[in-house]
Protein backbone atom coordinates (compact mmCIF):
# COMPACT_ATOMS: atom_id res chain seq x y z
CA UNK A 1 0.00 0.00 0.00
CA UNK A 2 1.34 2.95 -0.98
CA UNK A 3 0.54 6.27 1.01
CA UNK A 4 -0.23 9.67 -0.46
CA UNK A 5 1.50 12.49 1.53
CA UNK A 6 -1.22 14.94 1.77
CA UNK A 7 0.38 18.76 0.12
CA UNK A 8 1.12 21.25 2.66
CA UNK A 9 -0.19 24.31 2.74
CA UNK A 10 1.74 27.59 3.82
CA UNK A 11 -0.53 31.12 4.37
CA UNK A 12 0.93 33.94 4.75
CA UNK A 13 -0.02 36.08 7.42
CA UNK A 14 0.02 39.90 6.02
CA UNK A 15 -0.14 41.29 9.45
CA UNK A 16 2.54 39.75 10.87
CA UNK A 17 5.44 41.87 9.32
CA UNK A 18 6.60 44.46 11.39
CA UNK A 19 4.37 47.57 11.22
CA UNK A 20 6.58 50.80 9.78
CA UNK A 21 7.92 52.95 12.03
CA UNK A 22 6.76 56.47 13.51
CA UNK A 23 10.19 57.89 11.77
CA UNK A 24 9.70 56.42 8.49
CA UNK A 25 6.10 57.39 8.16
CA UNK A 26 7.03 61.31 8.78
CA UNK A 27 9.59 60.73 6.03
CA UNK A 28 6.87 59.54 3.91
CA UNK A 29 4.70 62.15 4.44
CA UNK A 30 7.64 64.59 3.59
CA UNK A 31 8.15 63.31 0.61
CA UNK A 32 4.07 63.24 -0.39
CA UNK A 33 4.51 66.56 0.40
CA UNK A 34 7.22 67.30 -2.29
CA UNK A 35 6.47 64.49 -5.05
CA UNK A 36 3.13 66.76 -6.19
CA UNK A 37 3.03 69.53 -8.43
CA UNK A 38 1.25 71.54 -6.48
CA UNK A 39 3.84 70.77 -3.17
CA UNK A 40 6.59 71.28 -5.64
CA UNK A 41 5.01 74.63 -6.69
CA UNK A 42 3.97 75.53 -3.32
CA UNK A 43 7.90 75.52 -2.14
CA UNK A 44 9.17 76.81 -4.81
CA UNK A 45 6.81 80.11 -4.21
CA UNK A 46 7.87 80.12 -0.80
CA UNK A 47 11.35 80.36 -1.23
CA UNK A 48 10.64 82.89 -4.02
CA UNK A 49 8.70 84.98 -1.37
CA UNK A 50 11.38 85.10 1.13
CA UNK A 51 14.32 86.24 -0.98
CA UNK A 52 12.25 88.39 -2.41
CA UNK A 53 11.23 90.04 1.04
CA UNK A 54 14.75 90.70 1.84
CA UNK A 55 15.49 92.04 -1.81
CA UNK A 56 12.82 94.87 -0.36
CA UNK A 57 13.90 95.28 2.63
CA UNK A 58 17.70 95.95 1.31
CA UNK A 59 16.21 98.69 -0.52
CA UNK A 60 13.52 99.98 1.91
CA UNK A 61 13.39 101.01 4.77
CA UNK A 62 16.22 103.77 6.47
CA UNK A 63 19.72 101.75 6.99
CA UNK A 64 19.46 101.00 10.56
CA UNK A 65 16.64 98.69 10.12
CA UNK A 66 18.56 96.63 7.70
CA UNK A 67 20.09 94.35 10.03
CA UNK A 68 20.37 90.27 10.62
CA UNK A 69 17.35 90.44 12.68
CA UNK A 70 14.90 92.38 10.46
CA UNK A 71 15.71 90.61 7.46
CA UNK A 72 15.11 87.41 8.89
CA UNK A 73 12.02 88.38 10.33
CA UNK A 74 10.85 89.56 6.73
CA UNK A 75 11.85 86.37 5.74
CA UNK A 76 10.06 84.31 8.13
CA UNK A 77 6.67 86.28 7.75
CA UNK A 78 6.88 85.84 3.78
CA UNK A 79 7.31 81.84 4.79
CA UNK A 80 5.06 81.75 7.55
CA UNK A 81 2.10 83.31 4.91
CA UNK A 82 2.56 80.27 2.70
CA UNK A 83 4.00 77.19 4.45
CA UNK A 84 0.27 75.95 6.10
CA UNK A 85 -1.00 75.74 2.68
CA UNK A 86 1.37 72.71 2.29
CA UNK A 87 -0.01 71.39 5.59
CA UNK A 88 -3.41 71.77 4.76
CA UNK A 89 -2.68 69.86 1.56
CA UNK A 90 -0.60 67.17 3.90
CA UNK A 91 -3.92 66.57 4.97
CA UNK A 92 -7.22 67.19 2.60
CA UNK A 93 -5.07 65.65 -0.36
CA UNK A 94 -5.61 61.92 1.13
CA UNK A 95 -9.26 62.32 1.25
CA UNK A 96 -9.21 64.48 -2.57
CA UNK A 97 -6.74 62.65 -4.19
CA UNK A 98 -8.80 59.06 -2.76
CA UNK A 99 -5.43 57.49 -1.79
CA UNK A 100 -7.01 57.11 1.92
CA UNK A 101 -8.22 53.85 1.23
CA UNK A 102 -4.90 52.88 0.71
CA UNK A 103 -3.05 54.95 3.20
CA UNK A 104 -5.57 53.63 5.88
CA UNK A 105 -5.05 50.20 4.61
CA UNK A 106 -1.39 50.15 4.73
CA UNK A 107 -1.24 51.73 7.75
CA UNK A 108 -4.32 50.89 10.12
CA UNK A 109 -4.07 53.05 12.90
CA UNK A 110 -5.72 56.32 11.32
CA UNK A 111 -3.96 58.41 14.60
CA UNK A 112 -0.25 57.61 13.73
CA UNK A 113 -0.54 58.78 10.07
CA UNK A 114 -1.80 61.86 11.53
CA UNK A 115 1.04 62.45 14.09
CA UNK A 116 3.43 61.68 11.11
CA UNK A 117 2.04 64.36 9.18
CA UNK A 118 2.39 66.81 12.00
CA UNK A 119 6.01 65.64 12.82
CA UNK A 120 6.79 66.13 8.85
CA UNK A 121 5.07 69.58 9.43
CA UNK A 122 7.43 70.77 11.80
CA UNK A 123 10.33 69.43 10.30
CA UNK A 124 9.28 71.47 7.60
CA UNK A 125 8.72 74.65 9.66
CA UNK A 126 12.07 73.89 11.21
CA UNK A 127 14.09 73.94 7.70
CA UNK A 128 12.27 77.19 6.53
CA UNK A 129 13.65 78.70 9.79
CA UNK A 130 17.10 77.30 8.60
CA UNK A 131 16.41 78.75 5.00
CA UNK A 132 15.40 82.36 6.39
CA UNK A 133 18.82 82.23 8.87
CA UNK A 134 20.91 81.99 5.83
CA UNK A 135 18.59 84.06 3.57
CA UNK A 136 19.23 87.02 6.06
CA UNK A 137 22.84 86.28 6.74
CA UNK A 138 23.52 86.70 2.77
CA UNK A 139 21.00 90.04 2.92
CA UNK A 140 22.80 91.39 5.72
CA UNK A 141 25.84 90.74 3.78
CA UNK A 142 25.04 92.50 1.26
CA UNK A 143 23.75 95.56 2.91
CA UNK A 144 26.77 95.75 4.60
CA UNK A 145 28.71 95.31 1.04
CA UNK A 146 26.72 98.21 -0.46
CA UNK A 147 26.75 100.46 2.49
CA UNK A 148 23.35 100.25 3.13
CA UNK A 149 23.59 98.92 7.09
CA UNK A 150 24.08 95.70 8.06
CA UNK A 151 23.97 94.57 12.18
CA UNK A 152 24.55 91.02 13.45
CA UNK A 153 22.27 91.06 16.09
CA UNK A 154 20.78 87.98 15.39
CA UNK A 155 21.16 85.91 18.16
CA UNK A 156 19.50 82.28 19.97
CA UNK A 157 16.70 83.88 21.12
CA UNK A 158 15.38 85.37 17.37
CA UNK A 159 15.96 81.79 16.21
CA UNK A 160 14.31 80.14 18.93
CA UNK A 161 11.33 82.20 18.45
CA UNK A 162 11.44 81.90 14.91
CA UNK A 163 10.92 78.24 15.69
CA UNK A 164 7.51 78.63 17.84
CA UNK A 165 6.35 80.90 15.29
CA UNK A 166 6.86 78.87 12.10
CA UNK A 167 5.56 75.86 13.88
CA UNK A 168 2.39 77.45 15.37
CA UNK A 169 1.67 78.43 11.46
CA UNK A 170 2.12 74.72 9.84
CA UNK A 171 0.41 73.35 12.91
CA UNK A 172 -2.78 75.63 12.33
CA UNK A 173 -2.59 74.92 8.43
CA UNK A 174 -2.16 70.89 9.80
CA UNK A 175 -5.50 71.51 11.97
CA UNK A 176 -7.48 73.29 9.13
CA UNK A 177 -7.15 70.77 6.70
CA UNK A 178 -7.78 67.62 9.18
CA UNK A 179 -10.86 69.47 10.52
CA UNK A 180 -12.73 70.06 6.84
CA UNK A 181 -10.76 67.51 4.96
CA UNK A 182 -11.19 69.47 1.71
CA UNK A 183 -8.27 71.71 -0.04
CA UNK A 184 -10.29 74.60 -1.43
CA UNK A 185 -12.20 74.92 1.68
CA UNK A 186 -9.53 74.79 4.21
CA UNK A 187 -7.32 76.78 2.03
CA UNK A 188 -9.93 79.88 1.99
CA UNK A 189 -11.55 79.46 5.63
CA UNK A 190 -7.48 79.47 6.61
CA UNK A 191 -7.50 83.01 5.10
CA UNK A 192 -10.71 84.11 5.00
CA UNK A 193 -11.81 83.69 9.17
CA UNK A 194 -8.30 85.02 10.66
CA UNK A 195 -8.06 88.04 8.36
CA UNK A 196 -11.75 88.78 8.91
CA UNK A 197 -11.54 88.43 12.78
CA UNK A 198 -8.07 91.28 12.52
CA UNK A 199 -10.17 93.60 10.56
CA UNK A 200 -13.00 93.49 12.94
CA UNK A 201 -10.77 93.51 15.82
CA UNK A 202 -9.44 97.10 14.59
CA UNK A 203 -12.04 98.59 13.70
CA UNK A 204 -14.79 97.59 16.26
CA UNK A 205 -13.34 99.12 19.90
CA UNK A 206 -15.07 96.77 21.89
CA UNK A 207 -13.71 93.92 20.10
CA UNK A 208 -10.39 95.43 20.75
CA UNK A 209 -9.49 93.96 23.86
CA UNK A 210 -10.16 90.32 22.88
CA UNK A 211 -8.74 90.92 19.81
CA UNK A 212 -5.30 91.13 21.93
CA UNK A 213 -6.03 88.12 23.29
CA UNK A 214 -7.53 86.21 20.48
CA UNK A 215 -6.15 87.45 17.02
CA UNK A 216 -3.09 85.22 16.32
CA UNK A 217 -1.60 87.98 14.31
CA UNK A 218 -1.11 90.01 17.02
CA UNK A 219 -0.13 87.60 19.62
CA UNK A 220 2.56 85.94 17.61
CA UNK A 221 4.04 89.33 15.97
CA UNK A 222 6.43 89.62 19.48
CA UNK A 223 7.92 86.84 18.27
CA UNK A 224 9.24 88.18 14.81
CA UNK A 225 10.03 91.40 17.11
CA UNK A 226 11.83 89.69 19.48
CA UNK A 227 9.61 91.58 22.43
CA UNK A 228 8.28 88.35 24.07
CA UNK A 229 6.66 88.94 27.96
CA UNK A 230 5.37 87.32 30.38
CA UNK A 231 1.93 88.71 29.21
CA UNK A 232 2.74 88.03 25.65
CA UNK A 233 3.72 84.36 26.53
CA UNK A 234 -0.37 84.23 28.12
CA UNK A 235 -1.85 85.84 24.89
CA UNK A 236 -0.39 83.61 22.65
CA UNK A 237 -1.18 80.20 24.17
CA UNK A 238 -4.74 81.64 24.37
CA UNK A 239 -4.54 82.72 20.97
CA UNK A 240 -3.06 78.87 19.80
CA UNK A 241 -5.47 77.06 22.19
CA UNK A 242 -8.38 78.87 19.74
CA UNK A 243 -7.05 78.87 16.34
CA UNK A 244 -4.52 75.87 16.40
CA UNK A 245 -5.37 72.97 19.86
CA UNK A 246 -9.18 73.15 19.37
CA UNK A 247 -9.65 72.62 15.42
CA UNK A 248 -6.65 69.91 15.58
CA UNK A 249 -8.30 68.24 18.54
CA UNK A 250 -11.67 68.16 16.38
CA UNK A 251 -9.94 67.52 13.44
CA UNK A 252 -7.90 64.83 14.95
CA UNK A 253 -11.74 63.21 15.84
CA UNK A 254 -12.89 63.18 12.33
CA UNK A 255 -10.06 61.84 10.41
CA UNK A 256 -10.24 59.27 13.09
CA UNK A 257 -14.07 58.76 12.48
CA UNK A 258 -14.20 60.12 8.86
CA UNK A 259 -15.89 56.98 6.13
CA UNK A 260 -13.17 56.31 3.73
CA UNK A 261 -14.33 56.07 0.41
Amino acid sequence: MTAIAEPETRTHDVTAGKRPSLGRLTLVELRKMADTRAGRWLLASVGLVTMGLVLIRLFAGSSDTRTADEFFAFALAGSGLLLPVLGILAVTSEWNQRTSLVTFTLVPKRERVLLAKVLAAVAIALASVAVAVAVAVLGNVAADLLGRGGGWDLGVADVAYGIVYQTINMLMGIAFGALLLASGLAIVLYFVIPTAWSILGEAVSALRDAAGWLDLSVTTNPLLTDSMTGGSWGRLATSVAVWVAVPLAAGTVRVLRHEVK
